[in-house]
């Protein structure tokens, strides 16, 4: 059993739930940062997990709030930084996902620099902060973590989330190396598997728009990753000593067409979308590298098991009723 404090923000969210559940099982004390400590469905799933009582400690933090980090690293050897906005329907770009990310990512750097006991820290990124940029990708490509993307190239295409964890991560990089910060990213693709926490978030949302009546699946290929394995990379990104850079999570890059079809396997009862949402080509898939999250001794759960988990887990927790 590993012991010692470690830090989560955002412990909330989707990973974030998971990583703070395999911490309390490896015997870690939790100092857990969520937005509003009061709010049940933010907490409660976290309060009930094994461990809790005795280990989880919940703090109030706000990601743009300088300094409101420094109470909850002080004393920590370890920080997981999972806390940023993840969605799609945005109307401001730069105040909804551009600058959480980037000065949220900054401000818990920035007390992370202030405490003497933090040996490393964990961010969680995205293959977003990798693989968009002006070289092609097609079923012969690997992308693998020396790829970054371009963040002009992807203002231009306004995949503004995209473009914050891109930001943030480059931020990220400069800061750890200007202060002698000890830093790991985890770059997963979409993440898929079971929810710990009682709302919808945006992949397994992915995932019930074509188990719930959607008419079409999206012309788009992804990479996709189970919640359990990302959590898993993170722990042991921390405690793998010669761990450093990044490391992409994906287990599988496939289109929509493909995941519809795997569901059809898995779910022949369901009604499941017929037909793509426009008539071009199916945009290619292609591969990435896991050499690099081979090394930290991730076995990655394959993409059938993670949709049955997914699809199961959206059932028990009653966001639709086949």
């Amino acid at each position: 059993m590993s012991s010692g404090v470690v830090c989560v923000t955002g412990a909330s969210g989707y990973i974030a739930s998971w990583l703070v559940k395999l911490l309390l099982q490896r015997g870690y004390t939790v100092k857990a940062s969520v937005r509003d400590p009061n709010d049940p469905k933010k907490t409660e799933h976290l309060l009930s997990l094994d461990g809790a009582k005795e280990r989880l400690h919940l703090f109030k933090a706000n990601l743009l709030e300088e300094g409101s980090f420094d109470s909850i690293v002080e004393g920590c050897v370890g920080v997981f930084h999972t806390a940023s906005p993840f969605f799609h329907a945005v109307t401001d770009p730069q105040a909804e996902l551009i600058d959480p990310a980037v000065k949220g990512t900054l401000n818990v750097l920035g007390s992370c620099a202030k405490a003497p006991s933090v040996k490393r820290v964990v961010v969680t990124s995205s293959i977003a902060a990798v693989a968009y940029n002006r070289n092609p990708r097609t079923p012969d490509v690997v992308v693998d973590e020396t790829w970054f993307t371009d963040p002009d190239f992807c203002k231009g295409l306004q995949l503004w989330y995209v473009v914050s964890k891109t930001l943030a991560e480059d931020a990220a990089w400069k800061f750890a190396k200007e202060k002698g910060i000890d830093m790991v990213t985890i770059n997963p693709a979409m993440v898929i598997g079971p929810l710990l926490q009682p709302t919808l978030n945006t992949s397994a949302a992915a995932i019930l728009s074509l188990i719930n009546g959607g008419q079409t699946f999206p012309n788009a290929s992804f990479g996709w990753v189970n919640v359990k394995d990302v959590a898993e990379a993170h722990i042991q990104a921390f405690e793998v000593p010669s761990a450093s850079g990044r490391y992409c999570l994906v287990e599988r890059v496939v289109h929509y067409s493909e995941i519809v079809k795997i569901l059809k396997e898995l779910f022949p009862d369901f009604q499941l979308p017929e037909k793509c949402a426009d008539d071009k080509p199916f945009v290619p898939t292609f591969q990435v590298s896991k050499e690099k999250a081979k090394s930290l001794g991730i076995e990655f759960i394959p993409l059938e098991v993670s949709l049955k988990e997914t699809v199961e887990s959206l059932k028990e927790k009653e966001f639709f009723s086949p």
